[in-house]
């Protein structure tokens, strides 16, 4: 008894249920012509994840029925497993549904409904509490969807119930070191069962989610034995055979990717996100402005490897405060990529503004109010710039620095999105030097000199803040890790040093409630992650 299943890894638009389904077709025919006996999609494909409040919509669910109906039509010859929402008695169901030959075969409601950190599954769907098994070329499959996975109870149902092979579909977002748990979690899974397993995932970005793909399938002995490519759009085929020893996943004829180096993961990330949000939201392109520091140096290679140097343009805003090699390693850095640059001093603006204010701020001592307004002023000219081109505006801004409120609101934070709001100073380091390898793009003196916002004379970071090596740590254990400031100065960090960055963090909600959305590459990301109330006296 043998089985050819091909996975097809691909990018749905949330929202585009009739787009969805043609995608899946477009898929279903490829596999056929391939000699696929099965096709395996992700978790609720045809809506895209998170498909949110839109569920609560009639004709969203109309839309659904139909676009099974279309489906069901073109199901002749091949067994199609795929993701989508089930209307009951009482709610919804995320189900997924086998199609074969113009029917329904089978149909499994998810069991564990995810509902902590970026998921709300409890909010739209009622949870199934059955196995479910099918026959197809004569051996038993059971279905499982995405969560049901990492809980032992639905794979031992299946099992239970006669299944040879666990098929698992999934809209599992990525964040760092999540496709090295997944792997080892299903290896697991295998083992107990003795069963192989197929894991599908979703790929593509959707707002601050990105989806990694990076399906697999793994042996009864939970070995991973076939995998598919990370981040892009891909068809995985896969070989069962069984006999009366048990069923066996066989080797590909090509070899197996290999899991990427961690910072190229996250950069990967990075550049999915971005593309998806601009191509998704029907931009143009991207604008943003370019300091000659680190931050907006990486953005910008991110950018040009999302989009291409040709839908991305970059403008430098001089200032009385701007040191002459910020401009020219921004320039450079527009140079090396091959992007469209134009310069555009502030000081007429900020001067104006000056003489505007002055009888406002008579008898009054300059503090960072006059900082805010130089970034305020470069935040009017790029929303000018993007909504005249019909381009995206890309802030630059850091996690450190949205973390502590080291960003202006209606200035460096003015934009429609944020690659780089989850990503660690220290790692936005690591990250450009990962980019330098594989083509120096940003110089190297933007990575060795000071850090600096440039809004008053000898300005550097560190002027207001921790060094970023104590100052990340300190966050990720306090917002990713949730550790109070006394167990965190208790690992020896100091307590002067604890307390302001925790006030600081806690004191800027406010700010980051207002920040544009950004890809998300942690545990715990500002947004759809950490939830937290402006107003409070914790």
């Amino acid at each position: 008894m043998g089985c050819r299943i091909q996975i097809a890894q691909i990018n749905p638009l949330v929202g585009d249920v009739a787009g969805n389904a043609e995608r899946v077709i477009a898929a279903a025919g490829v596999a056929r012509e391939a000699g696929a006996h099965m096709v395996l999609f992700p978790e609720l494909v045809l809506t895209g994840y998170p498909p949110e409040d839109l569920l609560l919509r009639p004709e969203f669910m109309r839309r659904v029925e139909s676009a099974l109906e279309r489906i069901s039509a073109e199901s002749f010859g091949i067994a199609l497993v795929l993701g989508y929402p089930r209307a009951a008695v009482g709610g919804l169901f995320n189900v997924a549904g086998v199609w074969r030959d113009g029917e329904l075969v089978a149909e499994y409601a998810k069991q564990h409904l995810p509902n902590y950190s970026v998921f709300d599954e409890k909010r739209y769907f009622m949870p199934g509490s059955t196995a479910t098994v099918f026959e197809h070329r004569g051996l038993r499959f059971g279905l499982t969807v995405c969560e049901d996975i990492w809980q032992d109870g639905p794979a031992g149902q299946a099992a239970e119930a006669g299944a040879q092979v666990l098929l698992n579909i999934n809209a599992s977002p990525f964040h760092a070191g999540k496709p090295q748990e997944r792997e080892t979690l299903l290896g697991r899974r295998a083992r107990d069962h003795g069963l192989p397993i197929l894991y599908a995932n979703l790929v593509g970005g959707q707002d601050e989610l990105v989806f990694d793909g990076a399906s697999f399938a793994v042996d009864r002995d939970g070995r991973v034995v076939r995998r598919a490519p990370a981040f892009v759009e891909c068809d995985l085929g896969i070989e069962i055979e069984g006999d009366e020893t048990g069923v066996r996943v066989l080797p590909g004829p090509d070899e197996e990717p290999s899991p990427l180096d961690p910072d190229a993961v996250v950069y990967q990330a990075l550049v999915l996100g971005v593309r998806d949000y601009v191509r998704k939201n029907g931009f143009k392109g991207a604008v943003l402005g370019l300091s000659g520091g680190i931050d907006s140096a990486l953005t910008l290679a991110i950018a040009v490897d999302a989009l291409g140097a040709d839908r991305v343009e970059v403008v430098l805003m001089p200032s009385r405060y701007t040191a002459g090699m910020s401009n020219e390693d921004a320039l450079e850095e527009a140079e090396r990529l091959g992007v469209a640059s134009r310069t555009i001093a502030i000081e007429p603006a900020f001067r104006t503004f000056l003489e505007m204010l002055e009888p406002a701020f008579a008898g009054q001592p300059v503090d960072v109010t006059e900082e805010n307004i130089q970034a305020r002023c470069r935040g009017i000219i790029l929303m000018a710039i993007s909504n005249k081109s019909g381009r995206i505006l890309l802030t630059t801004g850091n996690k450190s620095e949205m973390s502590v409120g080291y960003a202006t609101l209606y200035g460096d934070m003015a934009g429609g999105f944020a690659p780089i709001k989850d990503v660690p100073k220290m790692l936005v380091y690591r990250l450009a030097r990962y980019r330098n390898r594989l083509g120096e793009v940003i110089p190297e003196r933007v990575l060795t000199r000071a850090p600096s916002a440039e809004l008053r004379p000898d300005q550097t970071d560190q002027d207001s803040l921790p060094p970023y090596e104590t100052l990340d740590d300190i966050l990720r254990l306090y917002i990713e890790e949730d550790e109070g400031v006394e167990a965190i100065v208790a690992r020896g960090y100091p307590s002067d040093v604890v307390r302001r960055v925790a006030r600081l963090v806690d004191r800027n909600e406010y700010k980051r409630r207002q920040a544009p959305p950004g890809v998300r590459i942690s545990k715990r990301a500002f947004g759809r992650d950490r939830r937290y109330p402006i107003t409070s006296g914790f």
